[in-house]
């Protein structure tokens, strides 16, 4: 049996607002729409697509320097990360729940490249990832093979 992929899904949508890239995951509206429909392999490769791209704007303005600390502050808090994950994604998910909170970004094995506090991040980050997600070239859903039995 194979693992259960779930939805990047963070409550936070603004595609109801008209937008077309949603804020809180970055997906798009078809892609909402259509995640029910996805295969496992397939949400496999839309979240690390994801993932990739939250991880290369958040690497302007964020270094990890601990990955363990942040992973045992993300369970403390009980904030949602999947193992599979890379750290610089999971650091903006932490920053997205605990920007207004988080007074030391070194407690949560953090550095910021600018020396700026949690909410001025997070708010450099969401402005550029949105940005870089409205720019993201979406892939068509991968077609299973006809000739492949399904299971």
């Amino acid at each position: 049996m194979g693992e259960r992929i779930i939805s990047p899904c963070v409550g936070v949508c603004s595609t109801t607002l008209g937008d077309r890239v949603c804020r809180g995951c970055q997906r798009t509206t078809d892609e909402i729409r259509d995640w029910p429909a996805f295969s496992a392999d397939e949400r496999r490769r839309r979240l690390e697509a994801l993932d990739r791209l939250r991880a290369d704007v958040a690497a302007r303005f964020l270094v990890v320097e601990d990955p363990e600390r942040l992973e045992a502050q993300l369970r403390r808090h009980r904030i949602r990360f999947r193992d599979a994950q890379p750290a610089l994604s999971r650091a903006v998910e932490l920053l997205r729940v605990g920007r207004g909170r988080i007074r030391e970004l070194s407690r949560y094995g953090l550095n910021g490249r600018d020396n700026q506090d949690a909410a001025v991040l997070h708010a450099r980050i969401s402005h550029d990832l949105l940005a870089a997600a409205a720019q993201r070239q979406v892939p068509p859903p991968v077609s299973p093979d006809p000739m492949t039995p399904t299971p």
